[in-house]
């Protein structure tokens, strides 16, 4: 006799309970437009923000984060970011991403391969959507601590860090995506 295992078709923080998330989070939808993480990421920012500051939480000694959400075609993340914590430079392996910021204010440099390096101020209630091919480095700046929340398409893909941003090559090729089991 075989036993299966259902998984369930969404996965989301013990602390959210919401009942708007489930329906942002659409679990039929396999992938998504950076135009779609950029809608989601500012509607949880903007329409769950009591519950997710709840969860928000500071870490002098390295940021901090925790997954709000997972389905087969988005993850959503909530990172924290005192002044002065940054990423390093990384893609996301061939994956869209979105952030809008909750709180404070967050300095970026990017790059697309073969394109300059840029910088850009995100400040609270602003965010941005993003195709697979941007790479950036990410720092809390101001006198505040910042928050925000992130969300990528297709999920599970892992990051790839560079040493600097001047690194990244002309291509970026996608890395296998990881399927929840």
């Amino acid at each position: 006799m075989t036993t299966s295992i259902t998984r369930p078709a969404v996965e989301i923080h013990p602390q959210l309970t919401d009942p708007l998330l489930p329906e942002l989070l659409h679990p039929s939808r396999l992938l998504w437009t950076p135009r779609e993480l950029a809608d989601l990421t500012a509607t949880v920012t903007t329409e769950l923000t009591a519950s997710v500051k709840n969860i928000l939480r500071f870490d002098d000694d390295r940021r901090w984060w925790a997954r709000l959400a997972l389905t087969d075609g988005v993850e959503l993340w909530l990172l924290s970011w005192l002044p002065g914590q940054h990423t390093k430079p990384h893609d996301h392996g061939g994956a869209s991403g979105s952030f809008t910021v909750l709180q404070g204010e967050l300095g970026e440099e990017y790059r697309y391969p073969g394109g300059p390096i840029r910088r850009r101020t995100h400040v609270a209630g602003e965010g941005i959507g993003f195709g697979a091919g941007r790479a950036h480095q990410v720092t809390g700046i101001g006198d505040a601590p910042a928050a925000s929340v992130h969300a990528y398409s297709p999920p599970l893909v892992p990051t790839r860090e560079y040493a600097t941003l001047a690194d990244v090559p002309a291509e970026i090729p996608p890395l296998p995506v990881i399927v929840r089991g």
